[in-house]
């Protein structure tokens, strides 16, 4: 027999058995194995399969249904035909514009795909299996997903008052000896915040090697008062923001960070470093050139959130000081009742979310919406608030 057709022949179905039996997939890595497959959020469109329908209102993804500047979207529209090439991997003429905005040097900017892609690099870049990350019971759960993933150990610590505990925070890093601390500053999902000058008298008690990780995708929208001043040298902490609320670009994955050069630095070692848009690098630029648009976006949103609030007093519910884009409502009873009252306004077409952890469940959260939005909100929370209402008392 030539050597060809030898090589043609199948092999012997007893070694075809044994090589199956020994490869069965892929070695994931133990952690890997330990891990649940799961996405932090069920996002409206997964909802909208399900149910067969589209939501009428989608009122809780906190997007800006304001939409982008028109010059971004221009610029997008422009870029398109360009999409052939890669995007320029140091983000320099974004860089260089967020520099200039921010009084500040492009070496002290990181950008990246949102804040969450942003804050996957920064748990990779610090967190080795076993150590310890301080972060709010009840927190933006998708920082969570990247500790968990990394190894890290997950150490909460109880909001108060509805407020994250910055001083609870540190002190918790202090006695485990954590690598970073958490806060959103203005908070998801309560949409409350700290003063600025409480962050800046907090960095002071921060323990040598503890990175504060401040999330400030909500920053546009927040009162002066909320603003820390922190020079971006200071290698304590990293400030988090994003395109996604204020700018109306959540499609687009845009988010930057403002920090000491060493750590900036270090985000090339790890980064995908073509994991930008080329399209949405040019349409985050148009947008930061645009501050009449961010402004009338601020006020579409202060008004939005007027009307929410009366919607919710006008049904006996309470509505809460808000610093977002979103207004989160204070249901008056447990958890229970308030996630019957998101079902019956998911069913009847508006789409909202809720806080996931006690004591902070009571409560749904309400994205700021157009008045026709708003309209359909009206018409539908008596409706959902008497079926779950009646769903109680059975």
């Amino acid at each position: 027999m030539e050597r060809a057709e030898w090589r043609r022949l199948p092999p012997c179905p007893r070694a075809r058995d044994e090589h199956s039996a020994r490869m069965t997939g892929p070695r994931y890595t133990p952690l890997v194995q330990t891990l649940p497959a799961t996405v932090p959020f069920v996002g409206p469109e997964v909802q909208e399969r399900e149910m067969g329908h589209t939501f009428r209102a989608r009122l809780g993804a906190n997007e800006s249904v304001f939409g982008p500047s028109p010059d971004a979207v221009e610029a997008m529209a422009r870029e398109s035909t360009q999409i052939w090439k890669y995007a320029d991997a140091t983000n320099f003429d974004l860089k260089a514009a967020l520099a200039q905005k921010l009084g500040t040097t492009q070496k002290n900017l990181i950008i990246g795909e949102g804040i969450d892609g942003l804050l996957g690099y920064l748990v990779r870049l610090l967190v080795a299996p076993g150590d310890r990350v301080v972060t709010s019971d009840g927190a933006y759960p998708t920082f969570n997903y990247h500790v968990t993933g990394f190894g890290g150990g997950l150490v909460k610590v109880p909001y108060r008052s509805d407020h994250e505990d910055l001083p609870a925070l540190i002190a918790k890093a202090v006695e485990v000896d954590a690598k970073m601390v958490y806060l959103a500053n203005p908070d998801n999902p309560m949409g409350s915040w700290n003063t600025g000058a409480e962050i800046e008298a907090a960095l002071d008690t921060m323990p040598e090697g503890v990175l504060l990780i401040l999330d400030e995708a909500y920053i546009e929208f927040a009162p002066a008062e909320a603003v820390p001043q922190i020079a971006p040298d200071d290698p304590r902490v990293i400030r988090l923001r994003t395109f996604s609320k204020g700018y109306g670009m959540a499609g687009a994955r845009v988010g930057y960070g403002i920090g000491a050069v060493d750590l900036i630095r270090s985000f090339d070692k790890i980064r995908n470093h073509f994991g930008m848009n080329r399209a949405a690098q040019v349409g985050a630029l148009a947008a930061l050139q645009d501050q009449d648009w961010l402004q009338s976006v601020l006020t579409w949103v202060a008004e939005s959130k007027a009307r929410i609030a009366e919607i919710a007093v006008a049904n006996g519910l309470t509505p809460l000081p808000s610093a977002t884009n979103f207004v989160t409502v204070d249901c008056g009873r447990d958890g229970d009742f308030a996630r019957t009252v998101l079902h019956e306004l998911v069913e009847r077409g508006v789409f909202v979310r809720m806080p996931f952890v006690p004591p902070h469940d009571r409560c749904i959260r309400i994205s700021a919406g157009t008045p026709a939005d708003l309209d359909v909100l009206a018409e539908v929370l008596p409706q959902a608030l008497a079926a779950a209402n009646a769903d109680a008392a059975s």
